[in-house]
């Protein structure tokens, strides 16, 4: 596994506006099928033609109930978000159904829907579906199975009612089956595959200027080889951020006796601590194990000494909690039990948050909705601000979302901004953790084990216990000069 260089920049000094997802296209013009024969081959194609992967569902409304909620369910259901159905699940009323089903639209590309069943509609199921259409711009397609003219009729009283005028009507059997267009042939079914990592042996916990001995003394020359690539991939992670995010440092002040003297360090101030935290965050979060995570970190130290850099962290990082110790890499699996397992965005951002972040639920609740930044890549947490209110400004928590975290959050985002008297400052995870009751409920709908949860958290997370200075010494050699290891061991 190698990693890359964070993304260039620093933390901005307040919280960004709030991202939000793609616009919704302008809408075009309802289909309407009028399937007077009820054939079977409509129901057969429409089904083969839904591909969700590719932003083309099909719905089929539970029978026996007109009630909005249902048939927001069976959209999710079309979506591949099934875990309502689980005996103990998370119920949703209408209203938070309906703004998940536009949430998942935008943030999953969703562009086009049929929905069977259309003849039994009320005018309530069709004025949702026709907000849903306007906010997220589908192309709707309406499957009317009605051999009986009346029924026809009152759908039509029931479509100008909901102000669904710009209908096309399709009729007959060969029409519509060319009007719904031909099966997929390759869709795929089922979670994707787990991914694998290679496993790396404990690594030594000797400090920067002894790890790269001792692990060339306790390690083969396979496990030898993998250490060596996270270490030199987080030397070059380190030494690319620290060229693009911080300034040069300063030349010594005064007269050359000044100069000649060698300068006390200078720590980091305010916003540097925080543009390290979150590099550390970036650079260990997709990390499959504490001792990748190590091996990352020391490569870090190693390529900001060479810079005139001094990065201290805790002597025992795997003591501690935090990215790329007690985190879970987001893999398409992951995301994918996600997603499935819970259809409320809020709930299913709640718990990628709890698995990216590695961190304790108490610090992850103060979230607030502004401290997602703009293009959703990191979370801002100033938890000293709140608890100790008019006290100087203190580094605030930094945590990296993942790329393919990123979507779930813009849901979540998108459904708070939806929800009613709702304010940038309100926390974005609220009532997702609360009590234990409802932690447990949010884990066992999951289906996820989350190692943060089973960690004492007896200090803050390792990447907020890092202090940074600037030595006033030399510029150590350029990493491409450094030895690989194998090559010193051959």
């Amino acid at each position: 596994m190698t990693v890359t260089a964070p993304a260039a920049g620093g933390v901005p000094a307040h919280p960004a506006s709030t991202p939000s997802l793609p616009a919704a296209k302008a809408a075009g013009t309802v289909r309407l099928l009028l399937d007077g024969e009820d054939d079977r081959a409509v129901h057969r194609t429409a089904y083969q033609w839904a591909d969700a992967a590719r932003g083309k569902i099909t719905a089929d409304p539970t029978p026996n109930t007109t009630s909005p909620a249902y048939l927001a369910l069976d959209v999710l259901r079309a979506m591949g978000r099934t875990g309502f159905s689980r005996e103990g699940a998370e119920r949703m009323s209408t209203d938070p159904a309906w703004r998940a089903v536009t949430c998942w639209s935008l943030a999953g590309g969703v562009h086009e829907v049929i929905v069977l069943r259309a003849h039994r509609f009320t005018v309530e199921r069709l004025r949702r579906l026709a907000a849903w259409r306007t906010e997220t711009g589908i192309r709707l397609t309406l499957v009317a199975h009605a051999p009986d003219p009346a029924d026809i009729r009152r759908l039509m009283e029931h479509l100008a009612a909901a102000r669904l005028t710009d209908v096309v009507h399709v009729r007959g059997t060969a029409a519509i089956l060319d009007a719904i267009g031909p099966a997929v042939a390759d869709r795929r079914s089922g979670p994707p595959p787990h991914d694998h990592a290679h496993p790396l042996p404990a690594v030594p916990r000797a400090s920067v200027a002894a790890f790269r001995a001792q692990v060339w003394r306790r390690q083969n020359g396979a496990d030898l080889a993998r250490t060596d690539g996270q270490y030199r991939a987080g030397y070059t992670a380190a030494c690319t951020w620290l060229a693009r995010t911080l300034p040069p440092k300063p030349p010594p002040v005064g007269g050359a006796e000044d100069a000649a003297a060698p300068a006390e360090p200078a720590p980091f101030g305010l916003r540097e601590t925080e543009a390290l935290r979150l590099f550390l965050a970036r650079l260990t979060v997709s990390s499959p194990s504490p001792e990748h995570t190590v091996a990352r970190v020391r490569g870090a130290q190693a390529g900001l000494l060479t810079r005139s850099v001094l990065l201290n962290v805790p002597d025992d990082l795997t003591r501690r909690a935090g990215p790329g110790i007690t985190t879970v890499p987001l893999t398409p699996r992951t995301v994918h039990t996600i997603t499935t397992h819970l259809p409320n965005p809020l709930r299913a951002a709640a718990i990628a948050a709890l698995l990216f972040t590695g961190t304790a639920t108490p610090l992850l609740s103060m979230t607030q909705i502004a401290g997602v930044d703009e293009n959703a890549t990191h979370i801002t947490i100033d938890r000293d601000a709140r608890i100790n209110i008019g006290a100087p400004p203190t580094p605030r928590h930094l945590y990296a979302i993942p790329h393919r975290a990123r979507p779930l959050l813009r849901a979540a985002l998108e459904f708070r901004r939806r929800t009613p008297r709702t304010a940038a400052a309100h926390g974005l995870f609220a009532n997702c953790f609360g009590t234990t009751p409802r932690l447990e409920a949010l884990i066992a709908d999951a289906g996820l084990a989350v190692p943060a949860l089973n960690h004492p958290h007896t200090d803050d997370d390792w990447h907020t216990a890092a202090r940074g200075w600037h030595l006033h010494t030399p510029t150590l050699p350029a990493p491409d000069v450094l030895p690989r290891l194998d090559r010193v061991r051959s």
